[in-house]
C-alpha cells in the first residue's frame, strides 16, 4: 500500500519497578493535527467492527489494553495488523477500508482523528468503496 498505513513504535520512558509511559505527539509521531479521540471498549472477543471507509478523514489508532487485529484495504491489496501492545500504534490513511477484529475480551482501540465527527465522509458499502477506487485510479491513470 502507498504510505496509507503504517506501524508506529511509540516513545517509551519508565521501569518495571515504577512502571512505563508510553505517547506520542501531533504533527510528530501523527502526521497530522488530531481534532478528535474516542476509544472502542466493552466488545467481546469475535465481535468484527469498522466495516467502512473515509473519504478524507486520517486516523491513528493503539491498543492500550488486550489485542485487536486490523485488516486494511486501499481496494486493490490487504493487508493485516495485529496492537496487541500499548507500545506500537497504527496510522491509517483516507481511502481505506477496515475491518477491526477484538481478539481478546475487554480489548480497548483508541483512535486519534483528523477531523471532526462528519457522517458524510464515511464509505459505508464495500462495492461503492471498490467503485470510488476504480474511478481514482483511472482519472489518475488519463493525467499521463
Amino acid at each position: 500500500m502507498k504510505d496509507s498505513d503504517s506501524i508506529v513504535e511509540l516513545k517509551k520512558t519508565g521501569s518495571a519497578d515504577v512502571g512505563f509511559l508510553s505517547f506520542f505527539e501531533s504533527q510528530r509521531d501523527v502526521p497530522f493535527e488530531i481534532k478528535r479521540v474516542y476509544y472502542i471498549y466493552d466488545v467481546p472477543a469475535g465481535t468484527k467492527r469498522g466495516m467502512h471507509a473515509h473519504r478524507k478523514l486520517r486516523q491513528f489508532l493503539w491498543c492500550p489494553y488486550g489485542a485487536i487485529k486490523l485488516v486494511l484495504d486501499n481496494g486493490i491489496e490487504k493487508k493485516e495488523y495485529i496492537l496487541d501492545s500499548p507500545e506500537k500504534g497504527l496510522y491509517v490513511g483516507e481511502g481505506v477500508w477496515r475491518d477491526m477484529y477484538w481478539l481478546k475480551d475487554n480489548s480497548v482501540l483508541c483512535v486519534a482523528a483528523s477531523d471532526y465527527y462528519d457522517e458524510s465522509d464515511y464509505i459505508r458499502d464495500y462495492g461503492e468503496f471498490l467503485r470510488l477506487v476504480r474511478e481514482a485510479y483511472w482519472k489518475d491513470e488519463n493525467k499521463l
